[in-house]
């Protein structure tokens, strides 16, 4: 799936890139697979702003994701590809033999019509979920579980993918698209493939009105306040507003703010490069 250009017949096209919709098959989603998406602009439950710069955007349907992918040893066959308006990927609709219905993150390359399978003695074919331990190593996958049965946490978003580099007692090792090294029980899932749309990584939004359409509100630079509203404003001309910070006075860019004793620490390997 390529970019579109858009040809510059007004000022928000000019530097618009775009993905196409050609590997979208239908419209319309499955009702039985949605519930509302209530927004709350920023607001906590008495009312009170509590993020800045949220707020708008067109009406939304969330729709619901088989993130477990437990219905083991059923044939699923690809109904259709379809548009998700509250993630970067695409997603599958797929029909089980059982009458069942599912909506998962379609993988790149996966076709309507397709039959894909989850269990422990299934092929390590494209959009098959099988546990860590029956995926051969070096295998690109996605949709990866950090506990066994809670349903997938890695790799998600669109064009992501972890590698599975090697694989040792209760544990394997994968790459993360970060570049660190981590270990994961053999026991969790993770499905074949790369996730689909990889293109939206250059995708260009191309005006300020296509962000207010997500919900997304203006964002006032730090160095433009006033002193009582940031410790980067103020100043006499156009200041630099000295070293980074929140709005709180904690300091950013750099600062670490991972916890010195996370439980997963014993299992990550290398960290992800500077």
């Amino acid at each position: 799936m390529a970019l579109k250009k858009l040809r510059p017949v007004t000022a928000g096209t000019r530097h618009r890139l775009a993905t196409g919709f050609e590997d979208i098959t239908e419209s319309k989603p499955e009702k039985s697979l949605i519930t509302t998406l209530k927004k709350s602009g920023g607001r906590n439950n008495v009312g009170r702003m509590t993020m800045r710069y949220i707020g708008g955007g067109h009406k939304q349907k969330l729709r619901i994701i088989d993130f477990k992918r437990d219905r083991f040893d059923i044939p699923a066959v690809v109904k259709s590809i379809e548009y998700d308006p509250s993630r970067t990927a695409r997603i599958a609709k797929l029909y089980y033999a059982d009458g069942h219905k599912s909506y998962i993150i379609a993988p790149q390359g996966i076709k309507v019509g397709q039959t894909l399978l989850s269990g422990s003695e299934i092929a390590p074919e494209v959009g098959n979920a099988l546990p860590l331990a029956k995926i051969p190593v070096g295998t690109i996958v996605h949709n990866v579980e950090i506990k066994p049965g809670a349903g997938a946490a890695i790799a998600r978003s669109a064009g992501s993918f972890v590698q599975l580099v090697a694989r040792e007692n209760d544990y394997a090792t994968l790459k993360m698209p970060s570049g660190e090294l981590r270990n994961v029980l053999v026991r969790c899932l993770a499905t074949v493939g790369a996730v689909s749309n990889a293109e939206h990584m250059n995708e260009s939004v191309g005006k300020a009105g296509r962000s207010r359409w997500r919900g997304v509100r203006p964002r006032t630079r730090a160095v433009a306040m006033n002193p009582v509203d940031h410790p980067m404003g103020g100043g006499e001309g156009r200041a630099s507003g000295g070293h980074p910070r929140s709005r709180k006075g904690l300091l950013s860019k750099g600062k670490k703010t991972r916890h010195p004793k996370k439980y997963s620490d014993g299992l990550i390997i290398a960290r992800r490069k500077k």
